[in-house]
């Protein structure tokens, strides 16, 4: 099965983005979606899948993509209440599987997902594009929170992981990670996973962790995938074909040491899904998020690409993140998520391919 191009869509009502208009953009074949409503730990319901999904296919598309089905903080910090929410997980794997889910994209970062400290910072040719200062992330979570949050609230826009009922409780969140330090949080990750591994073989999903984003240690919270070694160790701890990385690659290139394209090669059999991101590295250690054009950013696309398909990868890809082109402005688009930068970025991933495609029939055919 050759590699699927997908696009990541928020929903109906959620994304001014309609399905048609990803209808246009050639080559794409899933929808990554998710149920942008439902608050971590609680239950898919079926006829809520069954909503969204039967829209999907309407289309033209599958869905054979979630992202993401998030994690309670309970099962993060390993309190007592984890049992329950970690039933309420696998139960929402077996109501996906019917729908012909594959797999399921998720992170285990504690207290908040991605961390940008401006979503709309100006490239220097007319667009933005989210943008990390480093100085800015470091002593008041509550600020950032409340810039995030400032989107949300005027703009109605959902931004999953920035759950406004969980960063209400930001205190108390903090409160409760307090003694969680970076070898517990492993060992809470392992005891998530081994519950989940015997549903996934039921079904046949496979869970794929995405990266933390940036990749260290943030506000005093651990992250855990942060580069090749911490890939490496969660791979060998939950050793099972069902156990998957959502590789994202402007995840892990905000540290500039991090080889993606090598990541990949080393580990291609075990990426149920990709995520091809451009970042731009400045020397004081800020980064800018780029269009996907290799020279663009620093991060090697095309490099990451041919690791890719030498590998004979055969899972789910999708642009992740753009920039804000044009008419695109706070209010009409989802900060990283506008419709033009992600099409281009995906004319450019399949041209490439198309390219490698062409090479290796005409040197299997000498």
């Amino acid at each position: 099965m050759p590699m699927q191009m997908g696009f990541r869509w928020y929903g109906e009502g959620n994304d001014r983005i309609t399905l048609q208009d990803i209808r246009q953009i050639p080559g794409v074949r899933t929808i990554v979606w998710a149920l942008h409503d439902k608050m971590p730990g609680e239950v898919w319901q079926p006829d809520e899948i069954a909503k969204v999904v039967n829209t999907i296919k309407a289309a033209g598309f599958n869905a054979d993509v979630v992202e993401s089905v998030n994690v309670h903080d309970d099962i993060k910090i390993g309190l007592p209440t984890r049992e329950q929410y970690i039933e309420n997980y696998i139960q929402t794997i077996r109501n996906l599987a019917p729908f012909g889910v594959k797999v399921i994209c998720y992170n285990f970062m504690p207290i908040f997902d991605w961390t940008r400290s401006d979503l709309f910072h100006p490239v220097g040719d007319g667009s933005t594009a989210l943008f990390y200062q480093k100085d800015m992330i470091q002593d008041d979570p509550k600020e950032m929170a409340a810039y995030v949050m400032s989107f949300t609230e005027q703009y109605h826009m959902s931004f999953p992981g920035w759950e406004p009922e969980r960063m209400a409780k930001l205190d108390e969140l903090f409160e409760k990670y307090k003694d969680v330090t970076k070898e517990k949080l492993w060992e809470n990750f392992r005891y998530f996973l081994e519950k989940l591994m015997p549903v996934c073989h039921e079904t046949g999903i496979k869970m794929a962790v995405h990266m933390d984003d940036p990749p260290w240690d943030i506000f005093g919270l651990p992250r855990l995938l942060v580069d090749e070694a911490s890939i490496d160790r969660f791979l060998k701890m939950v050793d099972d074909p069902y156990n998957c990385l959502t590789l994202c690659s402007g995840s892990l290139n905000a540290n500039p040491e991090n080889n993606v394209a090598e990541i990949v090669k080393k580990h291609v059999d075990r990426i149920a899904f990709a995520h091809i991101r451009n970042v731009k590295h400045f020397a004081n250690g800020d980064f800018s998020e780029a269009s996907h054009r290799d020279c663009d950013g620093d991060t090697g696309i095309l490099d990451i690409l041919r690791a890719y398909h030498d590998g004979g990868f055969a899972g789910y890809i999708r642009p992740d993140h753009g920039r804000h082109l044009w008419d695109e402005k706070p209010g009409n688009v989802r900060p990283g998520y506008g419709l033009y930068d992600r099409a281009l970025g995906i004319m450019y991933m399949l041209g490439a391919w198309d390219l490698m495609d062409k090479e290796q029939t005409e040197k299997e055919c000498r």
